[in-house]
């Protein structure tokens, strides 16, 4: 039969002084940063400050552009929506000059200066400078497009049936 074996901790600096003289020499356990960790610290903080303008002028530019894109469809969708149930034509209308949009006066939504914004109307709908698209009691529409183009050339167009008064969104190719 396996006799039982008694294990005993003993403490190892009471035993062995050698771990208590390594722990008080300099070379055994570093308290700080060397120069060269911090320098390296410093550079990568330096980097990340000079990209983050950038990221956030870029992130800022298609906030915009999604947010004005999403502005725009709606609002025509409830142009139309709001001709087919009062029975009465409403218009959505882009001012070009003070760049500013909406289906009623003041137009209250903007377009920011980051965008460019483009609008095909018939030439009785364009009337000093205010673009216009018509949406009709019967469902149908004057027709027409509105484009919204950012600075790198890409961009969506809205497109509004004149039949069937429906707005449909594409991509513009740059």
């Amino acid at each position: 039969m396996a006799r039982p074996v008694a294990k005993v901790k003993t403490r190892t600096s009471a035993t062995n002084p050698e771990p208590r003289a390594r722990r008080r020499g300099a070379a055994a356990s570093p308290r700080g940063f060397t120069l060269i960790e911090l320098l390296v610290v410093f550079a990568i903080a330096g980097l990340m400050l000079a990209i983050t303008p950038f990221a956030y002028s870029k992130l800022r530019d298609t906030m915009d552009y999604r947010s004005t894109l999403r502005s725009i469809a709606s609002e025509m969708r409830q142009s139309r929506q709001q001709a087919l149930l009062s029975g009465q034509t409403t218009r959505f209308v882009v001012d070009l000059d003070q760049r500013r949009f909406g289906r009623s006066l003041p137009l209250a939504n903007r377009v920011p200066e980051s965008l460019q914004i483009r609008v095909v109307v018939g030439s009785s709908e364009l009337v000093a400078r205010q673009a216009a698209i018509a949406f009709l009691p019967d469902g149908g529409a004057s027709g027409g497009s509105v484009e919204l183009v950012r600075a790198s050339g890409e961009g969506a167009r809205l497109r509004v049936d004149w039949l069937t008064g429906q707005v449909t969104q594409e991509a513009l190719l740059p």
